[in-house]
This record gives structure tokens, sequence and C-alpha cells, in this order.
């Protein structure tokens, strides 16, 4: 049909486009022959489509969509071609609850409808209702609508849009759903709750079903836990039973038992009983009685043999019959139980059953006691038990007889027993202390003075008797009681008795007691001498006698004090009355010393002293007395004059000097007293004893550097005179003048010796001090730390050679960094001397002077070379430096050569002499230079010396002082170590004195000649050449004063004993010095350095030249240079 149409529609179109003019526009049709507009709004099939709407236009035309439709592109205009027509709008599609809560949107063609849900109503009662309109949808309550809406025994329940029914608790519906509508037709019926399950209500419970519900009760013999009688399953009650046994003691009657069961009971008969009724269960409320039983009647020895048995109410009990005991331990026992009854053994019982001191002998079912040996039951029964007897009692043995264990011993009862001792003063025949009477011990004396340990004690006497003892004091001795006969328990013990305290005067006029332990002597007093000689003696024996011999040479006279001495002429006692007289020492000081007069004075003043202590008359009245201490003060002024005048110039003059010190103090002794004094250059401590008993025991002497350590014995000697005097003086610079004279002590080759340690001299006023008895101890401070501990001790021997420092009778004891012990075996003035090593010859010493050696010899070599060949540079400056280096060549030669040839006596001293020869030679040529170039500049004319003045200048006076020194000590060439000159006794200033003076002299001519170059530089001068070059020598020929100078200076350190800086100093210098002087003299030569180029050009050269046109060159050079060189010099 559609298609029909459509093709109606184009035939009617083909047709009307044919009639239309061809030149009417498309939208116009041709009417009477002119165009006006089509309306396609008319056209039989609508040109918009369905649901669309046409409006016409002049010449055109537009489509809308009707309300509730729209173009799919969403154009509101439009025409047939440009759209695929109109679409209905789902307006329910839009949004979510477009018609709002609770309501359903329904679509229709071009529209749409609203309505509410099931169970909702709309607001405004329509059906039917648009989303614009407002309406709302509101629940409908189905369950108001009328009672029992759902029927009997249910429940309506309204929802929103809805509403549903349950049956109440109790009851279910009839379909068996939990919800239903009342439409259905579901009634809800009872439950049954008890038909559910078995003891739904819990065990021992009923249930009892009611309409709608149940109720649950216990059964009969229980009750519920929450105490009620009706309850729900669902309460969580049970039903316990009811304990009927519980209400009243004896509910089912006396001698029965009540058995709880569950919601029931039963009674029994106890054990032992039996029921009225004879049943064995019965019931509380029936009237049942229980009767006793009697076990025991029903046969003979029911319990067992040796046992009884006990009828009780309900029971019985068997027990052993006495004597006897149940195997199971327990008294009561039951028959069933197999209990037998087997003997009792009283003996063992934990508590013995007879008693202390008794036997228990058991039997079948009973015991007897007996008492032990020794005792016995006081009844007298011999078998007896416990309940019978009083105890065992003690038998006393010792009261059966007198003597029962013999003589001398005595009986001790014990408990049961007895044992005998001997009585005090006795002891038992067998040794033992206790002993029984049946054994034949016998008990004899005991002699107590034989005791180990002395019974008495100390100082008494043991007398034995029959079975004691008794003590006696010794004599001398007594018991502080008096008695004369005691016993150890008794006494205090044996005093000395003091006899000296008896009486005045015991031992007798001018006698001293003096008590001992258990005796006495007697003593002269001082003063007096026994009788018979002795020293001590009894009071009886002798009586004392004036000691002529107590005052030696003088009167002995009683005093108040005991005695004086009164001296004869001649002697003295030195101002102490008691001393012995005696004649005094000062010959010691009658020697004149001239050569220290210092000292003569206060040796004077002391001899003075002593001969008007001597009872010269004369004396006495020329001089005053004066007192040891002002004697010892003014000494050590006088030696502080001398020795501080500077050191002592001989051995001679110390050997006086000591001689001196050591007389004087041993003679001033006896007048000082315990003294240390101190003064500039001494340090002197004194010690003195003064008694008539000589001295004993060790002393210690002491100054600030030294500690003299000795005995007493050794300061007083054997000739003990009343007096004993120690003196201890420190020099406190005299190891300066003395620090020499070690020829007589034997040292190492490579060593020399020196003072460490302050000159002490040590005196005693004994005489005879040459060779002491025990040695003395002498502790020395060091001046310096020492670099081993390889010490010397020394004493002052003045009998060798004038005086020299000896080791004879001194040892060293020990040594460390700080102090030396000495020990000698002689007094004298002592010292401490340290080992000086000589620093050895080391490898690289020998290396270096090798090496440097070497390079000298050739440098040295290359300038004689020049200066004799090259005769540019001929002149007067030119020889002076020839020779220097022929000097330097040859003793560098022979040092390198001959310096340690040592083994050859002879030809190591005329190496020696060489070496002393041309190092002098070296320096004179080098003091010739000075010389001349202060004839350059200082002279008015310049002069030239002659070649004759120069030679004796440099080798004659070398030889002539070389010559002199070998005549003075020609052993003083060569040594032990090295082919030179010998240290000792100042040989070496041979050397060093001319060394010093050419320097010297040279320093004096470089200072005139720098003065005058630098006046004749201030002015404007036309010889300006030549005074440029004149400078040039001096800086030269002072630079080479400078090196050889300084080399020597160098050279004096090391050869007086410096150190190894020194000798690694003396030695590169002297190494070098040859190739220094061929750098001052040739190198920095401009002159001598383009002739060097020279000739090294000609060696170089393709063709060598022939001698003669050298020769005629260099001749006709030189000439030219002398011209300039002479000019102005003359020769002298």
């Amino acid at each position: 049909m559609r298609c029909a149409y459509l093709l109606f529609l184009g035939l009617l179109l083909s047709l009307t486009t044919e009639a239309v003019p061809q030149n009417c526009p498309e939208g116009f049709v041709s009417t009477n022959k002119k165009c006006k507009d089509e309306n396609e709004c008319e056209f039989e099939n609508p040109i918009c489509g369905d649901n669309a709407v046409c409006y016409n236009t002049n010449g055109s035309y537009y489509c809308q969509c009707e309300l509730g439709y729209q173009e799919p592109s969403g154009k509101v205009n439009f025409t047939q071609e440009e759209s695929k027509g109109c679409k209905d709008v789902n307006e329910c599609s839009k949004m979510t609850d477009f018609c709002g809560p609770n309501s359903k949107c329904t679509n229709t063609p071009g529209s749409y409808f609203c309505t509410c849900k099931e169970g909702f109503v709309s607001s405004n009662g329509e059906t039917k209702f648009y989303a614009s309109q407002g309406v709302t949808c509101k629940d409908v309550n189905e369950c108001s609508k009328m009672t029992d809406f759902c029927g009997p025994n249910s429940k309506c329940t309204n929802t929103p849009g809805s509403y549903f029914c349950t049956c109440k608790e109790g009851f279910v519906s009839s379909n068996g759903e939990k919800k239903f509508y009342a439409s259905q037709g579901v009634t809800c019926t009872d439950v049954n709750e008890c038909s559910k399950m078995t003891d739904f209500c819990g065990p021992n419970s009923n249930c009892t079903n009611t309409p709608g519900s149940y109720f649950c009760t216990c059964k009969e013999g229980f009750v519920s836990s929450n105490g009620e009688k009706k309850f729900n399953g669902s309460q969580g009650v049970t039903c316990t039973d009811v304990n009927e046994c519980s209400k009243m003691t004896d509910f089912c009657g006396p001698n029965s038992k009540c058995t709880n069961t569950p919601g029931s009971y039963f009674c029994t008969c106890k054990e032992g009983f039996v029921s009225s009724n004879g049943e064995k269960k019965f019931n509380g409320s029936q009237g049942v009685t229980c009767k006793d039983v009697n076990e025991c009647s029903k046969m003979t020895d029911f319990c067992g043999p040796n046992s009884n048995c006990t009828n009780t109410p309900g029971s019985y009990f068997c027990t052993c019959k006495e004597g006897f005991v149940s195997s199971n331990g327990e008294k009561k026992f039951n028959g069933s139980q197999g209990v037998t009854c087997k003997d009792e053994n009283e003996c063992e019982f934990e508590d013995p059953i007879c008693g202390e001191n008794a036997v228990c002998y058991n039997t079948n079912g009973n015991y007897y006691c007996q008492c032990e040996l020794g005792y016995q039951e006081a009844s007298g029964k011999v078998n007896f038990t416990q309940e019978e007897s009083k105890g065992c009692r003690d038998m006393n043995e010792c009261s059966k007889m007198t003597d029962f264990c013999g003589p001398n011993s005595k009986c001790t009862n014990t408990p049961g027993s007895y044992f005998c001792t001997c009585k005090e003063g006795f002891v038992s025949s067998n040794g033992e202390t206790k002993f029984n009477a049946s054994q034949g011990v016998t008990c004899n004396d005991e002699n107590e003075c034989e005791f180990e340990n002395p019974i008495c004690g100390d100082n008494a006497v043991c007398y034995n008797t029959n079975g004691n003892y008794y003590c006696q004091c010794e004599l001398g001795y007594q018991e502080p009681s008096g008695k004369v006969n005691f016993t150890q328990e008794k006494s205090k013990g044996c005093k000395d008795v003091n006899e000296c305290s008896k009486m005045t005067d015991f031992c007798g006029p001018n006698s001293k007691c003096t008590n001992t332990p258990g005796s006495y002597f007697c003593t002269c007093k001082e003063g007096f001498v026994s009788s018979n000689g002795e020293t001590k003696f009894n009071a009886s024996q002798d009586v004392c006698t004036r000691d002529e011999s107590l005052c030696g040479e003088g009167d002995c006279n009683k005093s108040e004090d005991g005695h004086e001495c009164v001296c004869k002429k001649g002697f003295t006692n030195y101002g102490f009355k008691t001393m012995k007289c005696t004649k005094p020492n000062n010959g010691l000081l009658s020697q004149y010393y001239p050569e220290v007069p210092q000292l003569l004075p206060v040796m004077e003043e002391l001899r003075n002293s002593f001969q008007k202590l001597s009872g010269d008359q004369d004396m006495s009245k020329r001089v005053s007395q004066m007192d040891g201490n002002t004697l010892l003060e003014r000494f050590l002024n006088a030696l502080d004059e001398l020795l501080s005048a500077g050191p002592l110039n001989n051995n001679k003059k110390v050997t006086t000097v000591l001689e001196i010190t050591e007389n004087f103090l041993k003679v001033l002794g006896p007048l000082l007293s315990n003294i240390t004094k101190s003064s500039a250059c001494t340090e002197v401590n004194t010690l003195l004893w003064r008694d008539n008993a000589p001295p004993h025991g060790p002393f210690i002497l002491s100054t600030s550097d030294t500690q003299l350590e000795s005995h007493w014995e050794t300061a007083a000697g054997d000739s003990y005179k009343g007096f004993a005097a120690v003196s201890l003086l420190s020099y406190n610079s005299l190891e300066n003048s003395v620090n020499n004279y070690f020829n007589h002590i034997k040292i190492q080759e490579d060593e020399t010796l020196k003072i460490n340690s302050k000159v002490v001299t040590a005196v005693v006023t004994n005489p005879d001090t040459a060779q002491l008895r025990e040695r003395i101890i002498l502790t020395f401070s060091h001046l310096q730390q020492p670099s081993d501990r390889n010490q010397t001790c020394v004493f002052w021997d003045s009998s060798l050679d004038g005086g020299v420092w000896s080791t004879n009778g001194c040892s060293v004891v020990s040594s460390d960094a700080n102090h030396t012990v000495c020990s000698c075996s002689h007094l004298s003035s002592f010292a401490v001397l340290m080992a000086l090593h000589e620093i050895k010859d080391v490898f690289q010493l020998k290396l270096i002077t090798w090496v440097g050696l070497s390079l000298s010899l050739i440098c040295l070599f290359i300038c004689i070379l020049t200066f004799h060949f090259v005769r540019s540079i001929q002149s007067t400056r030119t020889t002076i430096h020839l020779h220097l280096c022929i000097s330097l060549f040859i003793a560098n030669l022979v040092f390198l050569a001959g310096i340690t040839q040592t083994q050859n006596e002879v030809c190591c001293s005329i190496v020696a002499i060489l070496l002393h020869f041309f190092f002098l030679a070296a320096l004179c040529w080098m003091c010739l230079e000075g010389v001349q170039l202060f004839n350059m500049v200082v002279l008015v004319f310049n002069t030239t010396v002659r070649p004759l003045y120069l030679m004796l200048g440099g080798y004659g006076v070398p030889a002539l002082i070389v010559i002199i020194s070998a005549s003075i000590n020609a052993r003083g060439y060569g040594t032990k170590r090295h082919c030179w000159l010998n240290l000792k006794d100042g040989f070496i200033w041979s050397f060093f004195g001319p060394v010093c003076i050419i320097i010297v002299v040279n320093v004096f001519f470089f200072l005139i000649t720098v003065w005058k170059l630098a006046e004749k530089f201030s002015f404007l001068n036309q010889d300006l050449s030549k005074l440029q070059k004149i400078k040039s020598f001096t800086i030269t020929a002072i630079a080479q004063l400078c090196v050889l100078g300084t080399m020597w200076i160098f050279g004096c350190f090391q050869f007086e004993g410096g150190s190894l800086v020194m000798s690694y100093l003396f030695t590169i210098f002297n190494s070098l010095q040859g190739v220094l002087v061929f750098v001052m003299h040739c190198l920095l030569s401009k002159q001598v350095r383009e002739e060097y180029a020279r000739i090294l050009t000609s060696l170089c050269a393709p063709q060598k030249k022939k001698y003669s046109e050298f020769s005629t060159n260099q001749s006709s050079k030189s000439q030219a240079s002398r011209s300039i060189q002479h000019t102005g010099e003359s020769n002298i």
C-alpha cells in the first residue's frame, strides 16, 4: 500500500513538473504564466511526515515536530530533505523519579502519564496525572481498614506501599510462611510446643500446651531453680532433685541411712544393724526400725588368734591381746581385713621400756628387764618389768673397801663403773692416767723435778720428795713472799736480789756496785783501780786505790766531780781537766812551706796555741789563746784566698796544700766541737768524741757533695788519747787545678780522664791511717752525668812524681747517673774520675775524607798546571797561589797516604813532620798573599816581592818552627792512633800557635787593605780598573782566609777531644779546601776561564796548530798582559 502511494506521488510530481514553466524558481509554480509561491504544506502527502507540523514560507517551507516529538538531529526547524522524521520523546527516561517518589512514569506516543505505585494513592485522587501537576503519592495503610484484617490470631503490619500478615506467637500460618496477605485465605493455627521434642522443658519436667502458648512444671520430687511452679522452657530454668534426706536428722530412723535418688529416696540400716521387716531398703513412712547385730557372738576367735573381739552398736572391733601387735600396725582392726596378732618386741621400743642402765629381754607376748653391770634394781630383783621396778641405780664400787685401787691411789665412782687414778705426786706403773683395780697397776712416786719444763721456773732449784716436791731460789734470788721452800702453785717466781741496795759502800770506798741478774760486781770509781788489777771484783775481795795512769803525763787530784788532771810542762789535755795529759802533735806544723804564704800565718797561730796549752809561760804572755772553731775559720779564709787566685799551676803545690790541710785538721781536732762550716771555696764538717773510754760504732759525716761512712775505732786508733776527731773537707774548685796528673792510672787506648766530683780531704786523729782495718766508704755526687758507668775512685798520692792521682787501695762499690760510691783502705784526699772516649773513626768520616781529598788533589793539580803554564796570568800573586797549591797538594797527598800508618813509629813521625811542615807552609803562603795585597794598595809605589823572600817566608818559617818543635819534643810526632802531633803536654800548640798568629796577621793586613781601598774608591781615580782588580783580589784572599782559617778553628776543637759534629765539620772543610781554592782562583777568574776556553777550542779543532805557533801567540799575549799588569810595579 505504501509503495503504491509512493508511485502515485511520483507520477503526480512528474506531471506537475512537466506543466510548470521551466523558468519559475524552485518553490514557485507558473500560473497564468506567472510564478507564484507553491504551498508545500498543502501537498496531498504531508511533506513533513508524521508527527510534524508544516509551515509554508514564500518559495519554501519548514517543519517542526509536534509536542512530545523531536527531530533526531535536534533541529527545531527543518525540511523534508534535512530530516529523518520526528521521533517520540521518552519523558520517563529523562530522570529517576520523574513523576515523584513512590510513583511510576508511563511513556506514550508524543506524551506520558504518571501513576502511583501499588499501595500508594495520588494526593488529588486521580489514577493518572502529570509530573507538572505537583501530585504526590501517599502510602495506603491497609491494616487500618478493619479489625482482624488478616484473620484470627494474626497480626497486620503496614509497610510503605504495602503490608504483611504474621501469626501471633504460639500460632503458625496454614501455608507455612511467616508472612502472608489477607487475600490469600491463610489461617493461624495453634502450635503445640510440647510436641516438638522430648524434654522440651528440660529434664525432670512436664510440658503442658495452651492455646498459643505452653507452660512447664517440675516432676514430683523435683523443684524449679527459680522457685516458680510454672515456667517457660526458654527461661533456662532447671528442675533440681529434692533431697528428702536433708530435711531432718534420722529421717529414716535411728541407726539407719537415708539415700537420696533423683526424684525420690530410700532407707537402709547402717552396717551392723538389720531392719525390723527384714528388707534391705525401706521407706521412712513404713515405721521400720534398725536393730544391732552382735558380730562377736558369731564364732570363737572371730578376730583371729591372740586377739579380742569387742561388739559396738552397729559394729565391732578387734584388738590384739597384751604383748601382741597387729600386722597392719593399727590398734583396732576388722576381722575381715586378714590382720593377724603377732608378738610385740617391747625391747625395740623407741623409748627403752626398761629404762636407763638396764637390758631388755623379749618373750612371746611379754618381756623382762635386767640391770647392766655396775647397776642393780632397788628392790634387789634380777628380772623385772617396767611396772615392777623403780629403775637401775649405780653400784658404788669405791665404797666396798678401803684402798680398793691400791696404795697411793684414788678410786672414783662413775655411773655404772669406776676408775682408779694415782694421787698427786704419783704415777701409774702402766703409764696410763686411769686404770682398773683388777689390772694390778701400782702408783709410784713421780719426780716433778725431771719435767721437761722446769716446774719451779727460772732461777730456782727443784727438790723431789715421795709424792711431792719443793723449790728453793738460787743464790742471788729470793721468793717475793720470803719463803725458802715453796711450790709452783704458791709462788710468783724467784726475783733478783739487788745486793747493791743493801747498804752504802757495799763494795767498799771509792768503788761502785753494779747489780746483775742473780749477782753483782764491783768496779772502782774513775781515778781508782782495784788492788788485784781486775776491772770487776767482789765486795769481799778488794778495795780501790787511786789510778796513777788516769791522767797520763800529769798529776791526778781528787775533785767534787771525781778527779782532775794537772798536766806537766810540754803536755796538755786541751783545756779539759778530766782528760789524760798527752804531748800535742804540733810537730806536723813545724815544716815551712814558702810556696803557699797565705797559709803560714794561721799555721803559726795554731803552733802558738798549742805551746800555750802545753804550759809555755813565755808563749802565754805573748799570745792570746784561740779556740778551735776560730782557728778553723781563719784557716778556711786563708784557703779561700789561695784558691780564689786561680788554679794551682803544678802538682807539687797541690800536694803542699793538701798536706797542710790534712795536718792542720789532724792537729786542730782535739780543740774542735761537732761543727759544720763553709766558705767561698771550701766546706768542712767535723765530729768529736771526748771521753776516757774509747768510742765504738759507726758514724756518718757529710758535706753538700760527699758523704763519709766509717767507724769510731778507725778514728781513735790503737793509741787512744782520750779524744777522737773526724773531719771531712770539700774543695769547691780544686778540681780545676788537679784535672790532670793521671799518669799512673791505666786507661784504654781511646780514653782520657776527667775529674767528675769535688775533691775532698778526710782526716782523723788516728796517726796510723796508711792501712785501715775497716775500709771507709765515700759517696760522691757527680759534677756531670757520665755517658757510661765506667767511673774510677782515686786518691792524691804525694809520694809519686810530686803528686798524682792513684787508684791503689780504692775501688768502686757502685755507680749510677748521679753518684759513685767508693771504698778505700786508707785516708787522704779523694775524687772520682770519669772516662772520656775519643771519637772513633767512623766509616762516614773515612768516606768523606777519601772522596773529598781525591777531588781536592785533582783540583789542586789543575791549579798547579794553570798557575805554572798559563803565562798570561803570571805575576807575584800567581807565584804565591802556585806554591800555596803545591803545599796543600803535598799535605793532602801525605795525609791521604800516611795519616793512619802507625805501625812503624819512625815512618809515622816522618809523616807527622811532613804534615806539620806543609800545613804551616800553606798557611804561610796564604799570609804572604795578604802581605802582597797590602803592598799593592797601601804603599805609594806598587811593589813586587822578590822570589827569594817569598821562599823564605813560605817555606823557611815553617821549616824553622818544625825544627824547633822536633828538637824540643821529638816524641811529640806520631800517636798510637794517627801520624800527627801528640795532644799531650800541649805539643799540639806548636802547630795551633803559629796558625793563630798567621790568622791574626792576615786579618790585620786585610783590615788595613780594605780600609785603604775604601778611601781610594771614595775619590775619582784614573786607575779605577786597577783598583777594581785589586778589590776582587782582596775579596778572593779574604774568602781563602775564611776557608783555611775556619778549617783549623774546627780542627782545634777536633784535636782537643771535641764532639762528632766538630769531626764532621773539620773533615768536610779539610777534604774540600783544594776544590774551593780551584773554584776561587780559577773558575771565578774571567781571564783563566778564557784561557781554558781557548785551550779546549784548540784541542777540539780539526787541525792542530803547531806548538811554535801556540808559543808565539802565547808570548805575544803574555807580553801584552804583562805590560798592563806590571804598570807602576817595581821590584824590591
